[in-house]
């Protein structure tokens, strides 16, 4: 039983009747390393912690930043579990259908910790190799153009007609979804933020009955 909460605030509202009656920290986006430091400090002085990440804590969270802390400074007497979330492109899949049956790749577009040239080659390198695409962290209020360059490298490999799915606030309230093509994205460009997933299908994926299917390849 936990007995302590730490985490993004956002994350840490969303479960307040879970950490009702617990000893909370919580900061604002780019405070993660702070976070961790304080969830360890507070392990260090044999308090049951958990570390509130979105989804899954090792995509995209803070597992991995906690296990290189304790790595690196040479921590001892902690144990660090990590456990299993749903992650968000997993979500925005169920809801879109099931465009990730094949091969894909899941790509963060936020700059704040990788250089923009190295997002840009993996975009182009997922897009040539054909791959259904996941774009995490797509737009923010300050980040505005990299959307942009993202989906100019995607229209080189894929038709106008490739199907391309958005999903907002998946499975939380306000979830929004629709499905257009890559031809049609600009329509709901304006509508994309940082709690927007946006999925691209591959050269065999196609839009049927309100869904994105992207076969598998069974013989049927």
């Amino acid at each position: 039983m936990s007995e302590r909460i730490v985490g993004y605030t956002r994350y840490v509202d969303l479960i307040a009747p879970l950490a009702a009656g617990k000893e909370v920290f919580s900061t604002g986006m780019t405070h993660e390393v702070e976070r961790c430091r304080k969830a360890i400090e507070f392990a260090a002085k044999g308090s049951v912690v958990s570390v509130v990440s979105s989804g899954d804590a090792g995509i995209y969270g803070m597992a991995g930043l906690i296990l290189e802390l304790v790595n690196n400074e040479g921590i001892d007497g902690i144990k660090v579990e990590v456990i299993p979330g749903i992650p968000a492109f997993v979500s925005a899949a169920a809801i879109l259908g099931a465009p990730l049956m094949h091969d894909f790749a899941s790509i963060s577009l936020s700059d704040l910790l990788t250089d923009w040239r190295k997002i840009e080659e993996r975009v182009e390198a997922a897009a040539k190799a054909d791959f259904v695409i996941v774009f995490y962290n797509p737009k923010s209020s300050k980040r505005v153009e990299g959307l942009k360059k993202a989906m100019d490298i995607v229209g080189r490999y894929r038709g106008k007609d490739a199907p391309l799915g958005i999903v907002r606030n998946a499975t939380r309230e306000g979830e929004e979804a629709v499905i257009t093509t890559v031809g049609e994205f600009d329509r709901y460009y304006g509508s994309v933020d940082m709690l927007t997933i946006i999925v691209i299908g591959n050269s065999s994926s196609y839009a049927a009955g309100g869904r994105i299917i992207t076969p598998r390849g069974y013989n049927i």
